[in-house]
């Protein structure tokens, strides 16, 4: 139950930064199902390849105390982006600013919504 929770907020932070965000679209006319595919690749790429960047790059990390974090989050919504467009899915992320802007506010919304919705085991 727990995943499930996760995923739907995922997906509503997804749906509120592309409504808020110029440079993150949906553009599907099914909204809903985009939406839920884009936040199970996002998870995908947040479990697998998110990882994988911030090994490769501690050095980077630790000299920036740690905002080099933000590069690799946008890093990984972009591709999120591109992947999606490969799938023909919907949903397209139009460079880097847009990235970086969405992956704060991804991680904003996700934070207070699991804040509201888990409680303190599930965090």
């Amino acid at each position: 139950m727990k995943i499930i929770i996760r995923w739907l907020i995922t997906a509503v932070a997804i749906f509120l930064t592309a409504w808020i965000l110029p440079g993150i679209n949906i553009t599907s006319s099914n909204g809903f199902i985009t939406v839920a595919l884009v936040a199970i690749i996002l998870g995908f790429m947040n479990a697998i390849v998110r990882p994988i960047l911030a090994l490769l790059s501690c050095g980077c990390i630790i000299a920036t105390m740690g905002l080099f974090m933000l590069v690799i989050n946008a890093f990984v919504l972009w591709l999120t982006g591109w992947v999606a467009q490969q799938l023909s899915i919907g949903f397209s992320v139009d460079g880097f600013w847009p990235a970086l802007w969405g992956s704060i506010v991804i991680s904003i919304i996700s934070f207070v919504l699991s804040m509201l919705f888990l409680d303190d085991r599930d965090r």
